[in-house]
């Protein structure tokens, strides 16, 4: 026999489990009318505030290879609230903005050619915006600044939820490459 006691216990957490699931409905959903904004398709420019803050490429130039300004970055961009992905190439000392992302380079590097293991990296800023909570205006914050490697990607990570970056590859030369390669494709025929 069930108690009359435990009986209305029960009924009310019944509907207190009714009501945290709808909040938490909510919370997921954003307050429905208050997520963050999405990104308009054609919202390219980057705020004044934040272009001013666009410094020079860097001014370290070893002196071997492609000079810093003259070098390419292709970076990758994912957004994973859509999953749609695509390649952003920036040259040193620019940004591109790509809906609520920015995205500046800073520098591109990548070992020589007879250097061991292979490796290229990127000195690169992300700015997101978002809004820090539900009652306020969207904001820009820097999520990442730092360097990323193509073949460790792992070292250093934008952690974020929605978006992804990473290096995919540095366009430039070093003297003696070109040479290398003409003599060893001659060689092979």
């Amino acid at each position: 026999m069930i108690r009359p006691a435990r009986r209305a216990w029960a009924g009310r957490a019944r509907a207190g489990r009714a009501w945290l699931a709808a909040g938490a409905a909510l919370v997921l959903l954003g307050g429905c009318e208050r997520g963050a904004p999405e990104p308009e398709p054609d919202s390219t420019e980057i705020p004044e505030e934040l272009a001013a803050q666009d410094g020079p490429a860097t001014s370290y130039d070893s002196g071997i290879g492609t000079p810093m300004e003259e070098r390419v970055a292709t970076l990758g961009l994912l957004n994973k609230r859509n999953n749609l992905t695509q390649d952003v190439e920036l040259k040193p000392g620019e940004s591109r903005r790509v809906g609520n992302v920015i995205i500046r380079l800073s520098a591109c590097e990548r070992t020589l050619p007879w250097e061991d293991p292979p490796e290229t990296g990127a000195f690169v800023q992300v700015l997101v915006q978002d809004r820090p909570d539900a009652d306020s205006d969207a904001v820009w914050r820097r999520i990442f600044s730092g360097w990323l490697f193509k073949n460790s990607p792992s070292l250093n990570v934008v952690e974020h939820p929605v978006y992804d970056v990473w290096v995919k590859d540095c366009a430039m030369s070093f003297p003696g490459e070109e040479e290398a390669g003409a003599a060893s494709s001659s060689n092979s025929e």
